[in-house]
């Protein structure tokens, strides 16, 4: 009889998921309409450039396959337990300043419009800056946890065993960046390090100096550099010089000025017919809002929305768990899908300074979809790890 009763009590209770469904298909959603915008985006430039041979579908295909190992590359990171990431997350942030020191050497970096950002592998070209932000959510994490003593007590501490660390190795990390130059990667990185230390019980106080004291760096940084200071002018009135500093972003705006509130209709875009620069990459945002218009754009930022929810609440259940260091990795992985997508979107919009950052899990580039995906898998493994702890098992 006892038996029938706990039968039937195991029927009647709703069984957990190992892993987090709804987070995993707002994945694949952005993924399919990564890919499908992609292809949108690059059809009709792909068949005029003699470097893709004139095959409408060279972008394409070549989406498809970074999809695919990316996906593979995914499922790994999600196979290998959390402590084994922050076991070994001062080797890859090592492995990082090293792919970052690579790029800067001549004949080996490879370099595109100015920027030497890329290291030739032949049949792809690998870009360090976007791994170096899924290292640095993995060392920026470990590092809060290590010293986490230290981050709110003494203001003393605090600085000098708190903050000057972590501050000397992102010197290192963003003089690297600047040196490419990749601006946009150097403040998602920020972003990611400083809002870690704050999440880890930094002390507030400190971190409003911080926050203030990067401001004033920013600023001189935009300054000091004529190409950054054209940008933000541009930025500021693109219609000003439309043909000149201000011609991507004006055509950006056309393009969400053409499509209201429902688009002009998939495929039908005009400013991807070679008016827009980079309708594939950077400003596929733009493209997206002249197809489908308002209702394609708000479908994108609620899904992007969602995910980042998602990976903050992960993070939340693992910090109620004790398991401080799974915690910060699912925030700070939050923290970079937000503030990137945040900067791309605003770029588009013109609502923020031109900067080189794709969207992420949208964008074509092998580089992006690997570190996202990767990403993305160590935050569905924080979130099985919680899952089977909530069972009571050990994760």
């Amino acid at each position: 009889m006892k038996q029938i009763f706990y039968q039937a009590l195991k029927r009647a209770r709703p069984s957990m998921s190992p892993y987090d469904v709804a987070l995993l298909w707002c994945v694949l959603m952005l993924l399919a309409c990564g890919l499908v915008m992609v292809y949108s985006a690059s059809i009709a430039m792909a068949e005029v450039d003699q470097d893709t041979g004139y095959r409408s579908g060279y972008f394409l295909v070549r989406h498809a396959l970074f999809l695919t190992v990316g996906l593979a590359a995914g499922f790994v990171a999600f196979n290998i337990p959390t402590k084994t990431w922050q076991q070994y997350a001062p080797l890859l942030f090592i492995v990082g300043v090293a792919l970052l020191v690579l790029v800067l050497i001549p004949g080996v970096g490879r370099e595109v419009n100015g920027s030497r950002r890329w290291l030739s592998l032949y049949v792809v070209n690998l870009q360090p800056s976007e791994l170096m932000k899924f290292i640095v959510v993995l060392y920026a994490a470990d590092y809060t946890v290590r010293k986490a003593a230290f981050m709110g007590g003494d203001v003393v501490a605090s600085v000098t065993k708190g903050l000057l660390p972590m501050l000397a190795v992102m010197l290192v990390v963003g003089g690297l960046l600047l040196l490419e130059p990749d601006f946009g990667a150097f403040a998602v990185i920020t972003a990611i390090a400083v809002g870690l230390l704050f999440l880890g019980g930094f002390d507030w106080r400190l971190f409003a100096g911080l926050i203030a004291l990067l401001a004033v760096g920013f600023i001189a940084l935009v300054v000091s550099s004529p190409y950054r200071m054209q940008r933000v002018l541009g930025f500021l009135n693109p219609w000003q010089d439309p043909y000149g500093k201000g011609y991507q972003l004006s055509h950006s705006l056309i393009a969400f000025g053409r499509g209201e509130w429902t688009g002009v209709g998939l495929g039908a875009s005009v400013e991807k017919l070679s008016y827009l620069p980079e309708a594939h990459t950077d400003f596929l945002m733009a493209i997206i809002a002249e197809e489908l218009g308002f209702a394609g754009v708000a479908v994108i930022i609620g899904l992007f929305a969602f995910l980042v929810f998602r990976a903050f609440m992960i993070g939340v259940q693992a910090a109620k768990l004790d398991r401080a260091y799974q915690a910060l990795i699912a925030q700070g992985i939050a923290i970079w899908f937000g503030v990137q997508s945040v900067i791309n979107i605003g770029v588009n919009m013109g609502l923020l300074p031109t900067k080189g950052l794709t969207l992420p899990l949208l964008s074509f580039g092998g580089s992006g979809i690997l570190a996202n995906l990767v990403a993305l898998g160590v935050l569905l493994r924080v979130d099985y790890e919680n899952r089977q702890a909530l069972r009571g098992f050990k994760p």
